[in-house]
């Protein structure tokens, strides 16, 4: 039966009012606002339907509220539908941006139950009575200018607002980015692994390539020393070591010809 502090407008919109007479006073079609301070006043009914007579009842006038009625106590204020047009209004007024493109229209507003004060706005693409629209907040310090349905913001396009209820095309929409941006980053790190592999791979192969180099060379001496002992005319080891014997021999004969001492 009581009332939430913070309510959105669009919650009393499918409540009847019900005084403390019992008597049903129709549904809640309008709010009664002020729009240069941002602050909701109270709330019209529409008694019957044959007739263009409205109700106009104060916001400390609601006492209760549940899933389907809005309970107020004391008289309401008689008025008219052409009346009530001349009053000023921002709901279903158009958003503009700041290079003064239209980019939506107001659906909807958060407020305190029990002072008015608009807390912040919510506004769709389209048309906010088609149901499953997308609905994005709007704070009161992104609006610039106001005026008879219309207010301009400071904001280029929707995605500088927060969302608040997304559709099933917006919340595609949404993942496919992220699906996106979380593909690009994927991507980027495997390019980023792939470079370090290669300047890996590449330092490798310049090691094994100084490696290959020193047995290279290695091997060189060791098959020109093999191809030395092959050109000779050797028979048996016996020969070679007759033939080593010879030049050792000989070797030191020259040394003692060089010695004056000998």
């Amino acid at each position: 039966m009581t009332i939430s502090t913070k309510l959105l407008f669009s919650d009393l919109f499918r409540h009847n009012v019900r005084c403390e007479n019992g008597i049903d006073h129709g549904p809640v079609i309008i709010p009664w606002m002020h729009p240069p301070v941002h602050r909701i006043l109270g709330l019209v009914t529409r008694p019957s339907n044959l007739r263009l007579q409205r109700e106009v009842w104060r916001l400390d006038q609601l006492k209760g509220m549940n899933e389907q009625e809005v309970y107020v106590k004391g008289p309401c204020s008689l008025s008219d539908e052409q009346t009530l047009e001349r009053l000023p209004t921002l709901m279903n007024s158009n958003v503009f941006n700041r290079s003064g493109q239209k980019i939506g229209l107001i659906a909807d507003f958060l407020f305190d139950s029990k002072k008015g004060n608009i807390e912040y706005y919510l506004i769709s693409r389209s048309n906010p009575l088609i149901p499953g629209t997308s609905r994005w907040r709007l704070s009161l310090s992104k609006i610039t200018d106001k005026q008879p349905g219309s207010i301009s913001c400071d904001i280029d396009t929707f995605e500088d607002l927060p969302i608040d209820k997304a559709s099933l095309k917006e919340e595609f929409l949404s993942k496919s980015r992220k699906w996106k941006s979380q593909f690009q980053d994927l991507t980027f790190n495997a390019s980023d692994r792939l470079e370090g592999w290669i300047d890996d791979q590449i330092s490798e192969n310049d090691n094994q390539s100084d490696d290959d180099d020193d047995s290279y060379e290695m091997s060189n001496h060791n098959n020109s020393y093999d191809d030395w002992i092959d050109n000779l005319d050797i028979d048996s080891s016996e020969e070679f070591y007759r033939m080593n014997k010879r030049k050792r021999s000989k070797s030191s004969s020259n040394e003692r010809d060089l010695d004056p001492w000998i």
